[in-house]
């Protein structure tokens, strides 16, 4: 009697809880696009003032898409995202690390965006050996947030005005944040990410060093994971691709 009587309070519980607001977002798989080319219409990458190189193949930069900042997801939504492959539960401040309102966080990734980019051209030029002062970039990506695309502005550029086509013809794709001295850093979703690349045609996927295990922890079949801790790392691998040279693996 004592038994059936505790489990009617712990019952209600359980179906309270059900229903109570979790501080979770649900992501899935997003967009990717090819810094070499145009996107919405306008040029990723813009040089003037130096000579551009063709280029061939692609480089894509790719993105998670997540539930919003005013979702609340419950204990079914969980479950349902711990079981899919193509779904991810992430703590909604991991994916959204600052204000409750889409403007705030719309603002915030903007900045983020601006920053990454800012500094993505300092390391790709630094990389070329190239002053600053003797050449314009611009870079332009409407719709997309956050710094993760630094390691693909940086190859981008480094594509368009160095001498070598890093592609080898190849559909490239890949994640990475970048700092000025071509430091590549970690980013979040990474196992989403390779599934947006090999959805999109890509065979190779660059992933910063410290993210290899969660890279392969549901890499899609087709897709050659290439670990990167430095913008000359994800050169040189390039470079080693298209060649047919020795290249690095997770």
């Amino acid at each position: 009697m004592t038994l059936a009587l505790a489990a009617v309070p712990v019952a209600g519980l359980l179906a309270a809880a059900a229903f109570v607001p979790l501080p979770f977002s649900l992501a899935k798989p997003g967009m990717t696009a090819d810094v070499l080319g145009e996107h919405r219409g306008d040029p990723v990458i813009s040089v003037s003032g130096a000579e551009q190189h063709p280029t061939d193949g692609e480089l894509r930069m790719t993105t998670i898409a997540a539930t919003g900042p005013e979702v609340d997801l419950r204990v079914a939504d969980i479950a349902s995202g711990w079981f899919a492959t193509d779904e991810a539960v992430m703590p909604k401040d991991a994916v959204y690390p600052v204000g409750d309102s889409r403007k705030e966080i719309r603002e915030y990734n903007a900045e983020q965006m601006r920053e990454s980019q800012n500094t993505a051209v300092t390391a790709a030029l630094n990389h070329l050996g190239r002053d600053p002062g003797s050449v314009d970039v611009e870079l332009r990506l409407t719709d997309v947030g956050g710094p993760s695309a630094g390691l693909f502005f940086a190859l981008g550029i480094v594509d368009k005005l160095g001498p070598d086509d890093l592609t080898g013809g190849k559909v490239i794709a890949g994640t990475g944040t970048i700092e000025r001295d071509g430091t590549v850093g970690a980013v979040g979703g990474v196992p989403l990410k390779t599934q947006a690349a090999r959805r999109d045609g890509a065979t190779v996927f660059l992933v910063p060093e410290a993210e290899c295990g969660d890279a392969e922890s549901e890499l899609p079949e087709g897709l050659r994971l290439v670990p990167v801790a430095e913008l000359s790392d994800a050169v040189k691998s390039l470079k080693a691709l298209a060649s047919g040279g020795d290249v690095p693996s997770c």
